[in-house]
């Protein structure tokens, strides 16, 4: 079994006086894909938010590759390779292509400020359309954008947020291609918040599901039987 690169334990998150997580515990390995799961509302948005620092945290510890994160901002959390694709994707809609992609020089020392060739490898499309406004591109087409954005931060740990939704049938398979690549690869950790079911059974390694803020089911693939998760999430 590979070791945490992300280890959460009883993190709790509030949006003012109102409390959305409550002692959410979750391991995330390099080379395995953990799955977030639940119906809508439950909090699993704001668990990627909490983790990739769009959030602050209310209680709880966050360690990362064993160091443990105080309350870090998203861009020193960019830093230390969290890359988080939102929910909605939210590309440049008047920015090309290529000026999507550059966005994610932000977090990286000048020296490593270029698109590396895998990223074409695994969107080919991208490269036809680098000269495209990224609103003019289809649901499908600006979610392999998100995507490609976030692996040019080179990141150790890839947060995605319903990368399915809205998507075609031919690139959400595209989009499952890609993120079995990355995690067979082995040198990254990925958390995939996702309601098709199929589409997350088939990819995961570990399991979280959620239901009203807490976790309701927890534990890796060979540990939970496929009916017992799908009621679990169908609740």
């Amino acid at each position: 079994m590979a070791d945490s690169l992300l280890t959460l334990d009883d993190l709790t998150l509030h949006y003012g006086g109102s409390q959305i997580l409550y002692g959410i515990d979750l391991e995330a390995a390099q080379g395995e894909v953990t799955c977030v799961m639940g119906t809508n509302g439950v909090g699993k948005t704001s668990l990627l938010k909490a983790i990739s620092g769009s959030h602050p945290r209310s209680g709880g510890t966050y360690r990362l590759g064993g160091e443990e994160i105080g309350r870090a901002s998203a861009h020193a959390l960019a830093q230390k390779g969290v890359a988080y694709v939102p929910q909605g994707r939210e590309i440049f809609p008047f920015l090309t292509v290529q000026e999507n992609l550059e966005t994610g020089f932000a977090c990286l020392p000048k020296s490593e400020r270029r698109i590396p060739d895998e990223i074409f490898d695994l969107f080919p499309i991208l490269k036809d359309f680098l000269g495209r406004r990224g609103g003019d591109l289809s649901g499908g087409q600006q979610q392999q954008l998100a995507i490609a954005r976030a692996l040019v931060t080179k990141p150790r740990l890839l947060l995605l947020d319903e990368p399915t939704e809205g998507i075609q049938p031919n690139i959400i398979q595209q989009i499952g291609e890609v993120i079995g690549v990355l995690r067979d690869r082995g040198d990254m950790a990925i958390v995939l918040v996702e309601q098709f079911f199929d589409f997350a059974h088939r990819l995961g390694d570990r399991f979280l599901v959620l239901e009203r803020g807490a976790v309701k089911m927890s534990g890796r693939a060979g540990e939970i039987a496929r009916n017992d998760l799908l009621a679990a999430v169908s609740v």
